[in-house]
C-alpha cells in the first residue's frame, strides 16, 4: 500500500443512519485526504492509516502459529464457518431474511457488479453526473423486466439494499444504505473529491426473485483524471490506532481462508460490535473491471480479536479487499490488496 494522497468520495449523509455532516476517518485506500462533509459511520477523528509492522497487539509471529492461535480463539466456529463457505450451507448466516451462507460470497453465480442489467433487473441511474467538490444527489431506481420500479425487497445482511460507490481506480470506497421512497426511488448525497469515473454497485434481492442480484453502472465526474495503479500488498495496516493484520492468500476457484486480526494499544480487540449482522464484513473488488464479491465471516457466538472469512474469487487478478468493523460505536474500513 502506498501513502500518497487519495481522491475520496465524500458522503454528506445517508438516509438510513441520519448521520450529521462532519469529518470522517481515513480513506480505506490507506492515504490521507482533505476533511469531507461526512462519512459512512461515525467520525473517527484519527490520523490517516499507515502501513507498518505488527505491534504487540498483533497476531503471534509466524503464519502457522497464527492459525493455531486462531483455532484456539475461535474453536469450532472457525471450522464450521469455513465449511459453510466451501459447501454453501447455512452455517454462520448473518442476521437477516434469506441471507446467504457465511463466506459464500454469492457462490454459484458469476461475479456481480459487471452489468447494468441482469436477470431482467436494471440499475437505472437518474443522476447523469456529479461535480468535484460540490454535494450532489445520487438518484436511482431498480426496474423489473417490464420497466417498472421495484419496490419490494428482501432484507439481506440487515438491509434491503447495499450500495457501493468507488472510483474506477478503487479509491474513495463507500458502503452506503440509502432509503427508498414509496415510488421505488433511492437517494443519497455525495461530494466527489476529484474527477474521474465512479462505479456505482447495487446489491439487492427483489421479493420473488430466486437469488440476489448485483448490478453496476458508471457515474462520470468531469475533469482531468489520472487513475492510480493498484496499491501495494501489505499484511498489516494501522488505522485510527487499530493494528489490523490480514492472514492468508487467494487462489482462484477455491475457498480461501482469510483471518483478520485486530489490536489496539498493545492489546487484542475482543469486544467488536455487530456490523450488518456479523462481527465483520468484507467487500472484494477486482482491479480493472471491478468484479464484486460481498462476504460475511464465519459464524461466531461472541466477538474475538480474530475474524475469519472464506473467500472464493472467480479468476486470477489483483483484488482490493475492504474490511469493515464496528468498535466503540464507530464503523471503520481498512483496505488490503491481494493478488490471486
Amino acid at each position: 500500500m502506498t501513502a500518497t494522497s487519495d481522491r475520496p468520495v465524500v458522503v454528506a449523509r445517508t438516509a438510513t443512519t441520519g448521520e450529521p455532516a462532519g469529518r470522517r476517518g481515513p480513506d480505506p485506500g490507506n492515504a490521507p485526504e482533505s476533511p469531507p462533509a461526512g462519512r459512512h459511520g461515525p467520525d473517527t477523528g484519527g490520523p490517516p492509516e499507515s502501513p507498518r509492522g505488527p505491534d504487540p497487539a498483533g497476531p503471534p509471529a509466524g503464519r502457522g502459529s497464527r492459525y493455531a492461535a486462531a483455532v484456539l480463539v475461535l474453536g469450532l466456529t472457525l471450522a464450521v464457518g469455513f465449511a459453510a463457505g466451501r459447501s454453501g450451507g447455512p452455517a454462520g448466516a448473518p442476521t437477516g431474511r434469506a441471507a446467504p451462507a457465511a463466506g459464500a460470497a454469492h457462490l454459484g453465480h458469476a461475479p456481480g457488479g459487471l452489468e447494468v442489467s441482469r436477470d431482467g433487473y436494471t440499475l437505472a441511474l437518474q443522476t447523469t453526473g456529479l461535480t468535484v467538490g460540490r454535494p450532489g444527489e445520487l438518484v436511482f431506481r431498480i426496474t423489473d423486466p417490464t420497466g417498472q420500479p421495484v419496490t419490494a425487497f428482501q432484507v439481506t445482511h440487515e438491509r434491503t439494499l447495499h450500495l457501493i460507490v468507488v472510483g474506477r481506480d478503487l479509491t474513495g470506497y463507500r458502503h452506503l444504505h440509502p432509503e427508498m421512497a414509496p415510488d421505488g426511488t433511492w437517494r443519497t448525497t455525495l461530494t466527489p473529491g476529484a474527477a474521474g469515473p465512479l462505479r456505482v454497485i447495487a446489491d439487492f434481492w427483489p421479493v420473488g426473485a430466486p437469488a440476489q442480484v448485483t448490478l453496476g453502472a458508471d457515474l462520470p465526474v468531469p475533469g482531468r483524471y489520472v487513475p492510480r495503479p493498484p496499491q501495494e500488498q501489505q499484511e498489516t495496516v494501522v488505522v485510527d490506532g487499530y493494528t489490523v493484520t490480514l492472514d492468508g492468500g487467494l487462489r482462484p476457484g477455491e475457498s480461501n481462508q482469510l483471518l483478520v486480526w485486530l489490536g489496539r494499544d498493545g492489546q487484542p480487540v475482543n469486544d467488536l460490535q455487530p456490523h450488518l449482522g456479523a462481527y465483520g464484513h468484507l467487500v472484494a473488488l477486482r482491479h480493472g473491471d471491478l468484479a464484486y464479491l460481498h462476504v460475511h465471516p464465519a459464524a461466531a457466538s461472541q466477538p474475538s480479536s480474530v475474524v475469519a472469512f472464506a473467500v472464493q474469487v472467480p479468476a486470477a487478478g489483483t483484488y482490493r479487499l475492504f474490511f469493515e468493523f464496528r468498535h466503540r460505536d464507530e464503523v471503520r474500513t481498512v483496505g488490503f490488496t491481494l493478488t490471486a
